[in-house]
């Protein structure tokens, strides 16, 4: 009885293609980057809320009072730019490389900038008022979370500028470009967390 024979696929035998559904390697590299951040959060998050609970004196009376009401406005840039970057996300799947797409995408560039910049205004004040890492026990956590979460902004901004140089040069594929948005989710999702704790 003859059997038919198996037809080689490739040089070795094996499809080099990825299975349709399957996830691409950019996107599960950020989805580990990412579960290995909230866990470096969940950390500082862990140390601020055993301190904060510890001492009687939180936020310590001598220190400069956070502009909570500020922040939540600068907030809202943050939240927006999120928002923007996937409904960006959203057109690049409809129509690849379309201007609705590409201008979103530099929306949601500008409002991140926006709420790096207006943190960076923040900072600068609250120095000049004298709450620096070295102030005290506050202010140390306040600038290490903070902190941490502003360079992941900012490095998350730059991540999304080379998504758009990549764009105009019409390199992009939907696989990169869910990998860049979801590094900004991740950014823009553990701000209100940060903000809870720390501000409020």
């Amino acid at each position: 009885m003859n059997t038919p024979s198996a037809t080689p696929i490739g040089n070795a035998g094996f499809s080099s293609e990825r299975p349709k559904n399957a996830i691409s390697s950019s996107v599960l590299g950020v989805i580990i980057f990412i579960a290995t951040e909230m866990m470096f959060f969940a950390g500082l998050v862990s140390a601020h809320s055993v301190i904060s609970n510890s001492v009687v004196d939180w936020p310590p009376a001598d220190q400069p009072r956070l502009p909570i009401e500020a922040t939540a406005l600068n907030s809202l840039f943050l939240l927006a730019s999120g928002l923007v970057i996937f409904f960006a996300w959203k057109a690049f799947k409809v129509e690849p490389f379309s201007k609705k797409s590409r201008n979103l995408l530099v929306l949601s560039i500008a409002l991140g900038s926006l709420f790096v910049g207006l943190q960076g205004s923040e900072w600068a004040g609250l120095i000049s008022h004298g709450l620096t890492i070295n102030s005290s026990v506050y202010g140390g956590f306040f600038y290490l979370i903070i902190g941490a979460h502003a360079i992941h902004a900012v490095g998350a901004i730059l991540a999304l500028l080379r998504l758009f140089f990549m764009f105009q040069k019409k390199k992009v594929t939907t696989e990169s470009f869910t990998a860049h948005s979801l590094f900004w989710y991740f950014v823009v999702g553990v701000w209100p967390v940060l903000y809870v704790l720390v501000y409020l």
